[in-house]
């Protein structure tokens, strides 16, 4: 057993029911000081990885204990190089999720942040989970804490309607998942992950299962047309909340489309379904692009900018696996999925974060009644643009290699997808600066901009630490291609076997 992994599993969920229990108003240093305990300790699993390539992409850090041998199911969670990168990604993310509250006058603070913590819990069982059930498990147990966060802390007026959409479309989804996941087991020794692979079914049988873990994967991404949930839920949601589902949360479906939905439907990918998910992710590409550019609200921007970037990681993912099905073994799509996806959650909780001070310098998110804040925020309009340029994929930042690997890939497979899609990247050029430069240096109101104030110590120490992210993994990505290539290939190759 390793303790490592079991203490990751433990220390949000003990950290959660301390917060539940504690009375008074030092819940948030307590919070604070628990996640970076938990991220002192990935940093810990991460120093200790090998992530050399080897044939079979080895776990680390495994966890076996069967717990029930009447449905076939184990307590069975390790660490790949796929999983500690997203490990990394949560771990890091978190304390700052939680830190960029401590300007902010929470309601139920003791209770707001013991439930991110309890997503944390859920998060990492995603992550490392290794049985079928015991990933179902936690994919919910993720989606009650952000439920309550987005219901309870969410704009006052519109609670009721996001958070039931919200539900509903991410519930009904998962149930799909649960169903495939049912069938694959008659058809399977257990639920362990390896099993599944090997269930043996045929191409009309992978179909079916295909679609139905697929629908769940699409609505939490989401990819296009599964998507209507996401602008009203993220625009809603506490900012904090909107930090979570975006940076965090729509990466459980990467890491599953990955882990679970290529290796166990490989024929049903080569037949025509792999297609038309390549068609969505395009569609989904380009029409969050458009979107974003006729938007004026400062979170739907970014909202539909995440949407945009997060089809041209499936459409990688996808144009990968199409081309290993023909024969042409690559990863290239699977490693540009991952990169930029470590990269968007720093990228998209960085804008997110943005839109907040822009909110409560302005009191709106209407972008065309900003303006001149780079005279009076001289700090915040470095940070801003920083991230902005990780989010438009400038080379030399964090974004850049990621859309080029994935735009190659998707070049390999279609030159017309890879048109759309490098297109995309001009207009998301065209929305981002649009948005940055309607707020920092057209004529504000001087009534507002004489009031406004920099950036205050806890927003620059937030906003400096991911312009670092954006910086540093912009100049040296091979730690993190060089991190997941081992599982990528074990993942490929499965589809082959």
């Amino acid at each position: 057993m390793s303790y490592h992994l079991l203490a990751l599993l433990l220390i949000p969920l003990v950290g959660s029911g301390l917060l539940f229990a504690l009375k008074g108003k030092t819940g948030k240093y307590m919070a604070f000081g628990i996640a970076l305990i938990h991220m002192l300790v990935t940093f810990f699993v991460l120093y200790g990885f090998d992530a050399r390539p080897t044939v079979d992409s080895v776990l680390q850090h495994e966890i076996n204990y069967p717990w029930s041998q009447f449905l076939k199911s184990s307590l069975h969670f390790g660490i790949d190089g796929m999983s500690m990168l997203l490990l990394l990604l949560t771990n890091i993310l978190v304390p700052l999720i939680i830190y960029s509250s401590f300007n902010e006058n929470v309601s139920y603070r003791n209770s707001f942040y013991a439930l991110i913590l309890l997503m944390q819990f859920g998060l990492v069982g995603v992550f490392t989970a290794l049985d079928g059930l015991l990933f179902y498990i936690f994919w919910e147990v993720t989606l009650i804490p952000i439920w309550l966060i987005a219901g309870l802390w969410g704009q006052e007026n519109k609670r009721f309607q996001f958070t039931t959409k919200f539900f509903v479309y991410t519930f009904v989804g998962s149930l799909f998942m649960l169903g495939a996941f049912v069938y694959i087991y008659n058809y399977a020794p257990s639920f362990a992950v390896t099993d599944m692979y090997n269930a043996g079914l045929n191409i009309t049988q992978q179909t079916v299962v295909f679609w139905f873990i697929f629908f769940a994967f699409a609505v939490k991404l989401p990819v296009f047309p599964f998507h209507t949930w996401q602008p009203d839920t993220y625009t809603y949601s506490p900012t904090q909340g909107t930090m979570l589902l975006s940076g965090i949360m729509l990466k459980m479906a990467v890491y599953g489309i990955f882990r679970y939905l290529l290796p166990i439907t490989p024929d049903a990918i080569a037949g025509i379904s792999g297609s038309i998910v390549l068609m969505l992710a395009i569609i989904g590409v380009l029409h969050g692009a458009l979107i974003a550019l006729i938007q004026n609200d400062i979170k739907r921007i970014f909202t539909y900018s995440s949407f945009s970037h997060v089809g041209l990681m499936v459409a990688g993912i996808f144009a990968t696996a199409l081309l290993v099905m023909k024969g042409k073994f690559t990863i290239e799509g699977g490693e540009g999925a991952l990169v930029q996806a470590f990269a968007h959650g720093f990228n998209v909780v960085g804008l997110f974060y943005c839109a907040d001070i822009l909110y409560k310098r302005f009191k709106t998110r209407d972008i065309r009644q900003m303006g001149g804040l780079a005279r009076v925020a001289p700090k915040f309009a470095v940070l801003f643009m920083i991230v902005l340029l990780g989010s438009v994929g400038l080379p030399l930042t964090n974004g850049f290699i990621g859309e080029f690997i994935l735009i190659k890939s998707i070049f390999d497979y279609n030159v017309l997808a890879a048109i759309i899609a490098g297109i995309t990247i001009i207009l998301a050029a065209a929305y981002l600066f649009r948005s940055y430069g309607k707020t920092m240096f057209t004529v504000g109101d001087e009534r507002v901009l004489s009031a406004a104030k920099d950036l205050t110590d806890a927003e620059f120490a937030v906003m400096a630490s991911i312009a670092g992210m954006v910086i540093l993994f912009g100049v040296f990505p091979q730690p993190v291609i060089e991190l997941v290539s081992s599982s990528l290939k074990f993942i490929y190759q499965s589809m082959l076997n």
